[in-house]
């Protein structure tokens, strides 16, 4: 890597660690349910609102962040972070990424978006070494970080399209409708078992690419919206 200048952050006389809020007193909410995650430091819970976890997640770089730190799952640099980011940001390679694209990114990371998520508490941000890594605070975010690209079928539409096709096929047989007789009962309930097992193994091997964290982030960061 080049050896470019990397600015110190002196914005609000801020040093040293930013804490996570591991007392609870995150913000409130005015609607929805928080969701309480347990820290094993301190063995608190770290609340977390609905509001305030897509807040987080309507920023792509912080999206990014977390897409990182999961798949990497383990602490990280920021400089290291700030390149990866600068390359997904400019659909590059990572050895293509020039200084000043990850200088950029290393300011605003640094200044703006690690502190905020380190206030959150879904961080462990370290200023001072300028490191970082997930908290088990993220597990408020999971139920939040699945995407469904708007071009595919939903599952719910594919589990009634197959639920429709069994009731079909069962209502079928156990009528004797031609030519259904030709085999006997329990093959056609092999083929309904078959096909609910077959869905779900694509789901959960879809559903583990398609989260932050899992896949390519660039095709996931636009998909992600809170729920009206």
């Amino acid at each position: 890597m080049s050896s470019d200048n990397i600015p110190t952050d002196k914005e609000g006389g801020e040093t040293g660690r930013a804490a996570p809020m591991a007392n609870g007193d995150a913000p409130a909410s005015d609607g929805g349910t928080a969701t309480a995650v347990a820290t094993a430091s301190e063995g608190k819970a770290v609340t977390i609102a609905p509001e305030t976890v897509f807040e987080v997640l309507s920023n792509e770089r912080r999206r990014y962040v977390l897409h990182h730190l999961k798949a990497t799952g383990e602490r990280v640099t920021v400089r290291d972070l700030s390149e990866q980011v600068a390359a997904w940001e400019n659909g590059i390679k990572l050895a293509a990424v020039t200084p000043k694209e990850r200088k950029r990114v290393y300011t605003a990371l640094h200044q703006t978006h690690l502190p905020k998520m380190a206030e959150v508490g879904v961080i462990d941000y370290d200023r001072d070494r300028g490191t970082l890594e997930l908290t088990e605070a993220v597990e408020a975010f999971d139920i939040y970080l699945e995407i469904v690209p708007e071009r595919d079928l939903s599952w719910g539409e594919l589990s009634l399209a197959l639920g429709s096709f069994s009731t079909a096929l069962v209502t079928a047989v156990a009528l004797g409708v031609y030519p259904f007789t030709l085999l006997p009962d329990i093959a056609y309930a092999g083929i309904i078992a078959a096909g609910w097992l077959a869905v779900g193994v694509v789901h959960t091997y879809v559903q583990r690419s398609d989260r932050l964290g899992g896949g390519d982030p660039t095709d996931l960061s636009e998909s992600l919206r809170p729920p009206d």
